[in-house]
């Protein structure tokens, strides 16, 4: 019968690692990364000036290993790579060394994290239910999940938590000491938060739940690894907590709330007055903000402790190995910590990190043997009405077996097909070269100051430090964003200042060596279209008015006499002229 023949080939467990089915299924899954990864390196590649949006602040200063002398001292640098972690710094550096440019190395870096991510997941899927076509679903359904955001696109690095966290699990599952060390070790390298996500799983192995009561591992080597491992997280995060930082302290509770940057219209939005909204569906404060379920059939995770208690409806359930309770030990660790990012807001960094990409990982595995289950009971309906003879409920359960093959595999292969931006990749072209190629003759210490939203692409392809941006206005350590602040404030009220005095005073105070201002930069519809600046008042809203009042700004006087460069609605003043 063809249900028999499906069941065989879908949803039969198999004991062999090395069967030629698991290695189809297996290379299936590698075949729907390097497609996704395809169209994401088309994007990439596809002109001259183009850069993934959040490498312009992970990314842009590495160009420092190319050439020392870039961005000499500069405030926004240095911050950006202080905050970097070591293992991924140092990943990049080693890529300048043979050669590679970081921008390039970042363009190329996410087929690899995808490919790393998918094949260890696979792994665990397998560990968990030895199905195949199990493996295959569920790392198909995260495949897609990370190509919906631009988490890993951005080779920034919280992508790769994807494949160093997955190796993590499936050593951890594995029980391999060697290598459950080794992930942990790249995990607190590349991701420090992960650490305590990882630490604790190793803590909440050593507690089983059997016959309704608590007993402790009867496994030594499960203590084993548990103090090895916790040493070895102690140590990175003494490491990390040791180092010491010019741009301390983070930034309090207190601080954040009276900043209107973390407000609705803020750069950084994070507060707000509807409880369930700030604890639930935050982008950054919440448990389950939207972006966990892309793609949608993510949700059919939640199905799979339901079906566990109907084993004799849903037979296949019974395969799913004890490994399955490691889902759960994840989700508790998960919102154990995203409790304590809350309570200790803004010391553990953002809560939503703790949550996100764990629920990503455990829903992708669960959907996927939902899924499996789910296929299994329809074949096994075939096969039962089969037994009986009766033709026509004979054909109508093999026609429901058949329809659920054929739906299921739809909804993988053609699922990406109707999502908007797919694969996401978020990357931003530069559209003006002749002013980046102006810019890059200048000498290499030249500071630009600029309220047009261009900047933000100055340090990436005109390889020069700008006083603010947009892009770089990260509010969470006080010690640099109360510099940046007082910098933008400063700008902005002597950009739109009718006193060429205080314009003068503000160059001196900076260094800045040159003006970038836009054609329309000087009026009150240009300040209203800039929402970035709103959260700095008030020095934006006396510049508005004196705009509404008819007070010509100091700078407009001398445009036609500081002029350096003038292309596609930019004007470049040099400061010089100004003094």
């Amino acid at each position: 019968m063809l249900s028999s023949y499906l069941q065989k080939k879908l949803t039969t467990p198999t004991s062999n690692r090395f069967n030629p089915q698991l290695l189809f299924w297996f290379s299936l899954s590698l075949t729907f990364a390097a497609i996704y990864s395809i169209l994401g390196l088309q994007d990439a590649f596809n002109g001259q000036y183009i850069v993934q949006d959040d490498a312009r602040q992970h990314v842009f200063w590495m160009q420092r290993f190319i050439d020392p002398e870039l961005f000499p001292d500069d405030l926004i640098t240095n911050y950006f790579q202080s905050v970097a972690p070591v293992g991924y710094t140092t990943a990049y550096r080693v890529a300048a060394i043979l050669g590679i440019n970081p921008f390039l190395f970042n363009k190329l870096l996410p087929p690899i994290i995808c490919a790393i991510a998918i094949a260890y997941c696979f792994g665990i899927c397998m560990e968990i239910l030895p199905v195949p076509a199990a493996a295959f679903i569920g790392s198909a359904l995260l495949n897609q999940s990370l190509w919906m955001k631009d988490d890993l696109i951005s080779a920034t690095p919280r992508a790769f938590v994807y494949p160093l966290f997955l190796a993590f699990l499936y050593y951890l599952l594995r029980r391999s000491l060697l290598g459950c060390l080794a992930a942990l070790v790249l995990v607190g390298l590349f991701y420090p938060q992960y650490i305590f996500i990882a630490a604790g799983l190793l803590i909440l192995r050593l507690v089983q739940w059997q016959h309704r009561r608590v007993r402790l591992s009867p496994n030594r080597q499960d203590y084993l690894l548990c103090i090895l491992g916790l040493l070895l997280s102690a140590a990175l995060l003494c490491f990390y907590a040791l180092t010491p930082s010019d741009f301390d302290p983070v930034l309090s509770v207190a601080q954040a709330q009276a900043l209107p940057e973390f407000s609705v219209k803020g750069r950084s939005y994070f507060f707000r007055d509807n409880p369930w909204e700030f604890f639930l569906l935050g982008e950054r404060s919440g448990l389950l903000h939207v972006g966990l379920v892309r793609p949608a059939t993510l949700t059919l995770g939640v199905l799979l402790p339901i079906l566990c208690q109907f084993a004799t409806q849903f037979p296949l359930v019974r395969q799913i190995s004890p490994h399955i309770r490691l889902l759960s030990q994840i989700i508790i660790v998960s919102v154990g910590m995203f409790a304590a990012a809350h309570a200790l807001l803004f010391k553990l960094h953002l809560p939503s990190r703790y949550t996100e990409h764990t629920s990503r990982i455990v829903l992708a595995i669960a959907a996927g043997i939902v899924l499996t289950v789910i296929l299994d009971a329809a074949f096994h309906l075939g096969n039962r009405a089969g037994s009986k003879n009766i033709f026509k409920y004979w054909a109508g359960t093999q026609l429901l077996a058949i329809a659920s093959t054929i739906l299921i595999a739809a909804a993988l292969v053609f699922y990406p097909c109707f999502v908007d931006n797919f694969p996401l990749t978020k990357y931003k072209v530069g559209h003006f070269p002749a002013l980046y190629q102006f810019l890059q003759a200048q000498p290499k210490d030249s500071l630009i100051a600029s309220l047009a939203e261009e900047a933000n692409n100055l340090p990436t392809f005109a390889q020069r430090p700008i006083l603010v941006g947009r892009e770089y206005a990260i509010p969470y350590h006080w010690g640099y964003y109360r510099q940046f602040r007082e910098r933008t404030i400063e700008l902005i009220q002597a950009q739109y200042s009718p006193d060429l005095e205080r314009v003068r005073n503000f160059i001196q105070q900076f260094g800045i060596d040159l003006w970038l201002l836009e054609e329309s930069s000087l009026t009150p519809e240009y300040l209203a279209k800039q929402e970035w600046l709103q959260p700095y008042q008030p020095a934006i809203r006396e510049a508005q008015q004196n705009l509404a009042q008819g007070i010509i700004p100091a700078l407009s006087g001398v445009v036609e006499d500081c002029s350096v460069f003038q292309n596609e609605g930019f004007i470049v003043l040099k400061t010089t002229c100004i003094l």
